[in-house]
């Protein structure tokens, strides 16, 4: 049995003396070479990350000098990383299970006093858990498609929900659950799948009326002091926050047309079946403003921090919904939202992922902040 933690022991040097640190990307693999546990749902773990993820995060972390490790974020976690003993961890994990699984590697990073890059606890606990989110966003006069969440799947509709409806699970992410027969058109189909959602995947049915719209993404980098700490202060506004550009996809295309699905969102990018992708999209001017304001509000709202992609999608009257909001955006290079968007305007990888890093690292006084007076000469 490993031997028990002891604080004291395993303190690391002082990290704001360092220029150079040792960076542990945490964070949970597919394994294509070993079956799925049995009783768990058929696109379990779609949301984990390949291991070319993992090495494409790390080269881009020590293009600036740093030394990485890899850790898996499974439960001998807390022992690898006193072994390890990181400067800073950065998480990209998802957890293994249960409610506000996302929650589960900051809550232990928290405890154990080891800096990291993302959003805290609250944040990752809350975001995962759909129904939650909307209640937030919605109660703060944030635009939301109507909904109800079903615990059982027997439970009275509500009036103002009209079919066609939506139903997918309420704790998942990366398409999950979400198929050709998330949308229900009649009681009985709806029923049906509400039953499935709550016994395939142990946890509340989320239903919502279909929204037939155009479908974007709008990713979020920085907080009020993000300028302080960036090696690009150039690239945030005078509120500390970057909006990338507007991605547009395009579900028509793909094999489940109007459903972004797990299936779809697995292919290549540009592979027959795959989504379109158009970044910047093609927009109205007053229309790219709300989105962006929208997805910066349901950043703001959540206490999300540094990091962000909300996916908004249109209603039948061209208005724009908030859908869902991720906290741990993907960062697979050339084929995730957040880095097709950074692309987009110019951003590279490397820059990406290290502006990541140092805004984390500055929460933890890892960084001495620029001087505003060097700010304003830019």
């Amino acid at each position: 049995m490993p031997e028990p933690l002891n604080r004291e022991e395993e303190k690391p040097p002082s990290r704001r003396m360092k220029r150079y640190w040792k960076v542990a990307v945490l964070a949970n693999i597919k394994d294509d070479d070993h079956p799925k546990p049995e009783g768990v749902p058929p696109d379990a773990f779609s949301d984990f990350d390949h291991i070319e993820t993992i090495d494409s995060l790390r080269a881009a972390l020590e293009t600036d000098g740093h030394s990485t490790v890899f850790i898996q974020a499974d439960s001998d976690l807390p022992y690898a990383l006193r072994e390890e003993k990181p400067d800073i961890c950065f998480n990209i994990a998802e957890g293994l299970g249960g409610d506000a699984r996302e929650a589960q590697v900051p809550a232990l990073l928290e405890m154990l006093g080891i800096p990291y890059t993302g959003s805290r606890v609250l944040a990752n606990g809350i975001s995962l858990d759909k129904t939650l989110t909307k209640r937030i966003w919605r109660d703060r006069r944030l635009p939301v498609s109507p909904f109800q969440e079903f615990i059982v799947g027997d439970e009275p509709l509500r009036a103002e929900l009209n079919f066609p409806l939506f139903v997918k699970p309420a704790r998942e992410g990366t398409g999950m659950g979400v198929d050709m027969n998330a949308i229900v058109n009649n009681e009985k189909e709806l029923r049906e799948r509400a039953t499935y959602i709550v016994n395939t995947y142990q946890q509340p049915a989320l239903v919502e009326t279909f929204l037939p719209g155009r479908e974007f993404t709008v990713g979020i980098l920085g907080r009020a002091d993000a300028k302080l700490y960036s090696r690009h202060p150039e690239w945030y506004e005078k509120d500390g926050f970057h909006r990338f550009p507007v991605l547009e996809l395009d579900t028509t295309r793909s094999v489940s047309p109007w459903v972004y699905t797990n299936e779809a969102k697995s292919k290549e990018v540009g592979a027959d079946g795959h989504l379109g992708y158009f970044c910047p999209a093609e927009i109205e001017p007053e229309l790219e403003k709300k989105l962006k304001y929208l997805a910066l509000r349901a950043h703001q709202l959540l206490y999300t921090l540094d990091v962000s992609r909300t996916d908004i999608r249109l209603d039948d009257e061209g208005n724009p919904r908030l859908i869902e909001i991720n906290t741990l955006p993907g960062l697979t290079p050339d084929y995730s939202d957040l880095c097709l968007q950074a692309k987009a305007e110019g951003i590279r990888y490397e820059d990406l992922v290290l502006d990541i890093l140092y805004l984390g690292a500055s929460r933890w006084d890892m960084l001495e902040p620029r001087e505003v007076n060097d700010l304003r000469k830019k």
